[in-house]
């Protein structure tokens, strides 16, 4: 065999090895291992509302049509759990790991963990506060600030050509969270150019609907007016409205009602007139994430910040959109 002939030889060789080593394994899910479909490792907040739950069931439906191994772990809202199942998956060497961070910072730690495992990391619905943005792949989720804004938007444009003052209570999401962070400053940041649109009083109420309720039954004690309540979230909204109406008075007329999420139970509210406007915060994010961990882990370009595509419904919407909402 000639010099020339045994080069080509060696040269198609290669070429058939390396497009068998870039085929993603030919497992079901694009698995590096052939035969073996791919796994995640996802950590969830908690289930502390309707739009978690949703949430969750999205991600695990998605998973299982895509033929992905779901590994879950549920915080129950405490960073320290979330931690730790972090570092299970990096101990069990699954592809990608995904997680919904409780707070936004205190994770440099743990995400270098997993990038030293060479196990790349898909932030979902919240991001985090590092300098350090090799640690995480991409992040899929709401632009928590806009939302923050469409609902001062919406209040601005209430109360335009009005000259009162107009006392606001605000119930905040759970204290270092992203969404509670960013629904207040984007609320804030819209409110601020109408003088007569006050803050009286903000306070957590962790997204849950009975916290929601208890630091509502405070406000209405404390305040000696108030004319609107903004809700970081639908649950807390809920809650509130069982305050608001066990005081006497009529949730959406006497205080008008501003929430973000866009569960069910807050678009019935909305069509018996108790809460005004809902933001939507859209959770069902299963089917965006299990294409994004297929790329992630192939070694594709994804963007640095992908946005969920959400809306805002009024009282005069709710009554149509409700039998359409999945959540």
């Amino acid at each position: 065999m000639s010099k020339r002939a045994a080069a080509a030889l060696v040269a198609g060789t290669m070429v058939a090895v390396l497009s068998a080593c870039g085929s993603g394994g030919g497992g079901p899910a694009g698995g590096k291992d052939s035969g073996r479909p791919l796994t995640v490792g996802f950590s969830q907040v908690g289930a502390e509302s309707g739009w978690r739950t949703a949430n969750t069931k999205s991600v695990q439906d998605a998973a299982k049509k895509a033929g992905i191994t779901l590994k879950f772990s549920d915080a129950q809202q405490k960073q320290e759990n979330q931690i730790k199942a972090i570092r299970s998956f990096i101990q069990q060497k699954v592809d990608v790991i995904a997680f919904s961070p409780v707070v936004e910072s205190g994770w440099d730690t743990v995400l270098k963990e997993a990038k030293a495992a060479h196990i790349p990391v898909v932030l979902t619905d919240r991001a985090v506060d590092s300098k350090d943005e090799s640690l995480y792949a991409t992040f899929l989720g709401s632009d928590f600030v806009e939302e923050g804004k469409k609902a001062g938007d919406w209040l601005v444009k209430e109360y335009q050509g009005k000259s009162d003052p107009v006392n606001i209570v605000e119930l905040q999401g759970t204290t270092g969270s992203a969404p509670a962070n960013d629904r207040k400053s984007g609320f804030a940041d819209v409110i601020t150019t109408d003088p007569k649109l006050k803050i009286t009083a903000s306070q957590t109420g962790d997204f849950t609907r009975a916290k929601g309720k208890e630091v509502m039954q405070a406000f209405l004690k404390s305040q000696p007016k108030i004319d609107v309540l903004y809700a970081h979230n639908d649950d807390m909204a809920l809650g509130a409205i069982q305050a608001i109406e066990e005081a006497g008075k009529k949730p959406g007329t006497d205080i008008k009602i501003i929430s973000v999420d866009g569960v069910k139970d807050a678009f019935t509210a909305m069509s018996q007139g108790k809460i005004n406007v809902v933001v939507e915060c859209n959770p069902l994010l299963g089917d965006q994430l299990m294409d994004l961990v297929k790329k992630v882990k192939a070694g594709e370009q994804v963007p640095r910040r992908i946005k969920t595509e959400e809306g805002v419904f009024t009282q005069d919407q709710a009554a149509a959109a409700l039998p359409t909402r999945q959540y």
